[in-house]
């Protein structure tokens, strides 16, 4: 008999989850017991919720040691259709907010782990934790994320008054803490003083794993300050923090993975980092980052790599024009310098996705990666429409599309183009988030995005009265101009 108990007591610990899950019946009494709770809505069969799971379950057991500790829970709204009526669920997964039992606001952050931790820890509790204790300190600065404190002797200097300020800003997105105990200020050393602490995981001996803060005490200066260097010198790069690494940037993709690996995680970046001190010494201006090539994946199909290696790091890089390059070599402090070298002094050859050049015989001109600025220039006006293959309003478009080109084909001032933006780089400035996109871009002026109708009737129009130069065939108002009887 105690063989199918062990079986069952097995079972229900390999199922146990830190997300809490609440129904029609139990909602309204348990929401009341948190502080502040994120809660998903979400439905089984829903491929986005499938997606978000593991982070979601990953980030419920992080902020379970939180301290306060921030909860995590889920309604299934295929079987708990009240409480997801009440709440104006209308698409999965939805995230809310909630303080004291009340919906405070939609949850519009990250949704991997450590996005999901760095926002939900902001949301609960002060901006800056006060650490009285000698030993909250130190648990304050065991942590696996950068921490900023600030030891004073009261809150009334002005250097204090500002790292409230900046806190109160910041604390989404970094751990801020706080102490005007003599005891702490004591054992750490500090009076008066902001300093940064990097966590353990990222120790090196290239770098120091604590920065004092020595500017003016402005709000301004100590938030750039704590920007940047709370990336270090080679950073965690994640999606929640890409946006906020400057360029040029090189980084170095492969399995880095602080929670099961630290040590072969930190191997790779110790390497980057000698390169990288290196390069900061000599007075160069790049900076450096790791990432996992498994979460980065759709970064480095953007570059053309589809394979990258197994046993070593895969490198790649964006300059301050944002052009991409690839370290072609394989991955040694060497090679990595040599190419850091080359992209600075623009010796290298940029990346540029593109599909084969094609033969202009259609009406509708094909712009490709490599063809794009020979096509699109100063010397005409050119309507562009930004598509993928697979995209239902696109293949709907196509032949209204083509017809205007046909047209508009005897205007010599005037191009019809298209590009597939899922095969091709889409150069700057144009900016592609949905499908189709169409900009127009006039003689010699910027582009802007066309938000008219979709009408063969609708382009003509607009082409008309926004041409550079007037129509041969149409007036400014799109109505076709009348052919000039000749004298017999």
């Amino acid at each position: 008999m105690m063989f199918p108990f062990a079986v069952f007591a097995l079972l229900s610990l390999a199922s146990a989850s830190d997300v809490l899950e609440f129904t029609d019946s139990d909602f309204s009494s348990k929401i009341v017991d948190h502080d502040v709770i994120l809660v998903e809505f979400f439905a089984p069969w829903c491929g986005h919720c499938k997606r978000l799971a593991p982070e979601y379950e990953k980030a419920a057991t992080s902020l379970k040691k939180n301290d306060p500790p921030v909860s995590l829970a889920k309604v299934d709204c295929t079987a708990n259709t009240e409480v997801c009526g009440k709440y104006g669920v209308s698409g999965y997964p939805t995230l809310k907010i909630f303080k004291n039992g009340e919906m405070a606001e939609d949850y519009n952050g990250p949704r991997e782990a450590d996005g999901i931790v760095k926002t939900m820890r902001g949301k609960a509790g002060p901006a800056s934790k006060e650490l009285t204790e000698v030993g909250q300190a130190e648990k304050f600065l065991d942590s696996s994320e950068y921490g900023v404190v600030g030891f004073f002797k009261s809150a009334d200097s002005d250097l204090a008054k500002t790292f409230q300020k900046v806190a109160s800003a910041m604390s989404e997105s970094i751990n801020f803490a706080h102490t005007y105990s003599g005891d702490i200020n004591k054992k750490y050393g500090y009076d008066d003083d902001i300093v940064l602490f990097q966590p353990k995981r990222l120790h090196s001996k290239f770098e120091e794993s604590k920065q004092k803060y020595t500017d003016d005490a402005t709000v301004f200066k100590l938030k750039s300050w704590i920007a940047d260097q709370s990336l270090g010198l080679c950073a965690h790069r994640t999606s929640d923090n890409a946006d906020k690494l400057k360029k040029p940037l090189i980084v170095a993709y492969y399995d880095v993975d602080y929670t099961k690996n630290v040590k072969g995680t930190n191997y790779w970046r110790n390497r980057v980092m000698k390169v990288g001190k290196k390069l900061k010494d000599a007075g160069k201006s790049v900076y450096f980052a790791i990432s996992s090539k498994d979460d980065f994946s759709h970064e480095l199909n953007e570059f053309g790599i589809t394979s990258p290696s197994d046993d070593k790091p895969t490198v790649a890089a964006r300059d301050s024009k944002d052009q991409k390059f690839i370290m072609t070599d394989e991955f040694s402090m060497d090679n990595l310098e040599k190419f850091a070298n080359e992209l600075l002094d623009g010796k290298l050859e940029p990346y540029l996705k593109s599909e084969p050049v094609p033969t202009q015989d259609q009406p509708v001109k094909v712009l490709v990666g490599k063809n794009f600025q020979d096509i699109v220039t100063d010397d005409k006006d050119v309507l562009i429409e930004f598509y993928a293959p697979w995209c239902g309003h696109c293949k709907q478009l196509e032949p209204k599309y083509t017809e205007l080109a046909e047209k508009l084909a005897d205007e010599p001032e005037l191009v019809i183009a298209k590009m597939d933006a899922t095969a091709n780089d889409v150069p700057p400035p144009y900016e592609v988030q949905g499908f189709p996109t169409i900009y127009f871009k006039p003689k010699g002026s910027t582009p802007k995005k066309y938000q008219g109708g979709r009408e063969v009737t609708d382009f003509v129009k607009y082409l008309a009265k926004e041409a550079k130069v007037e129509l041969k065939g149409y007036n400014r108002d799109g109505k076709k101009k009348k052919s000039k009887k000749t004298e017999l």
